[in-house]
């Protein structure tokens, strides 16, 4: 599949329809992602980025059906994360003395996936690759989010090739933003920028006021994953910078493990409590050994705060609940308030451990945890709900 985004400039990547996890079984893509290469025709010709390496020879045949492939003057490697430069070793065997343009910290990453010693041209911000009548700025954009990334500007049609960054894991044969269902779109790019980008959102921040601040006009936004943004390019500019800025919708996310369902029966009276004190309020609920990880952790990219419940088990938490925790302290959430509760039968140290965690990942305690002994009866569920009510009042 190729088709033109602009005169002479050429989407060539693969739509992954099948993909239901990614790196690794890290992340979940319910709706399929790409992998958008990207070829541009001038008086000289350039290949930015490749595909995943499971693909690697569909898109070598594809592109060798549209070009032939010693015609191709430059290829750009913007990141050498495999689902960007994974079909790189099949290209290159076909074009070995072509050059290839990264970053310093790029020609690191390749040699060190790849172990070969390409014809590695350095650039950095600022640089300039001539292609006859337009070319190819690059700018750095290290942690975003690798240490190698970068993005080309290309003049003349005014397109920022982005690579990870303003991007999304959506299949689709409608590849532009406005040819897509709106809240689906907008549903994936906050969850790839919550599980992804969060603990880079300073970097994110001045990136985008450097890139903003050299004044080019923007026609096009092109990113690695998902859509291209054609219409009002700059919306999910926008959207990054809000992001950005310690994000926070009005909503409390509960989130709960559960071993004979205690914890459960505290977690809907505390949501009771909380939608009680605050009407305006939005209030979810999740069993975190039964939902998706990375939309639990997209809520709670959105929440002011949260309530995280475990019983005790071997005086700790349940599996599930600590795999969150972990994943919440990477992600270095920041201006999130947060408390702790739990049944427990024997010793009780659930809540401890959950409270301490919270604090380790960057959340504020606003209330002492509740815990109660064995399962809950009437008075310990009313305390719940109360106790639901106050959090709702302390993050207001």
């Amino acid at each position: 599949m190729k088709f033109e985004i602009a005169p002479n400039v050429y989407w060539v990547g693969k739509i992954d329809w099948e993909l239901k996890k990614f790196h690794g079984e890290e992340y979940s893509t319910h709706r399929g992602s790409s992998y958008n290469s990207y070829l541009v025709k001038d008086q000289k010709i350039a290949l930015i980025d490749t595909v995943w390496a499971p693909f690697a020879r569909e898109f070598v045949e594809n592109l060798r059906s549209e070009i032939d492939l010693d015609s191709i003057d430059y290829v750009i490697a913007n990141h050498a994360e495999m689902d960007h430069s994974g079909a790189l070793p099949e290209l290159m065997r076909a074009i070995p003395d072509k050059p290839v343009f990264c970053t310093a910290n790029g020609v690191k990453s390749l040699k060190g996936h790849y172990h070969q010693d390409w014809d590695f041209r350095v650039v950095k911000t600022g640089d300039k690759l001539d292609l006859g009548t337009k070319e190819l700025v690059f700018v750095e954009a290290p942690m975003l989010h690798w240490p190698d990334s970068m993005m080309d500007y290309l003049t003349g049609d005014a397109i920022l090739f982005s690579n990870d960054a303003f991007g999304q894991h959506y299949a689709t044969e409608h590849m532009f933003n406005d040819l897509v269902v709106q809240s689906e779109l907008f549903e994936e790019a906050i969850k790839y920028y919550a599980n992804i980008l969060t603990p880079f959102s300073p970097l994110v921040t001045r990136k985008i006021a450097e890139v903003v601040g050299l004044g080019l006009p923007l026609n096009m936004i092109c990113p690695s994953h998902g859509i291209i943004w054609r219409k009002d390019p700059l919306q999910i500019v926008q959207q990054y910078q809000e992001w950005a800025a310690d994000y926070q919708e009005n909503q409390v996310t509960i989130i709960y493990d559960t071993m004979w369902n205690g914890t459960r029966r505290l977690a809907e009276a505390m949501a009771k409590g909380v939608s009680s004190g605050d009407r305006d309020i939005t209030v979810k609920v999740f069993n975190i050994a039964r939902s998706d990880i990375n939309d639990v952790v997209t809520e709670i990219f959105k929440s002011k705060g949260i309530l995280l419940g475990s019983p005790t088990i071997n005086r700790g938490i349940l599996a599930a609940m600590a795999t969150l925790m972990e994943m919440m302290t990477g992600l270095k959430f920041k201006k999130k308030k947060a408390a702790a509760f739990g049944c427990y039968g024997w010793s009780g140290e659930s809540v401890k451990v959950l409270g301490d965690g919270l604090e380790k990942a960057g959340f504020e305690i606003v209330q002492e945890p509740f815990k109660t002994l064995w399962e809950p009866e009437d008075d310990a569920l009313n305390a719940a709900m109360e106790f639901g009510r106050g959090f709702a009042e302390k993050i207001k």
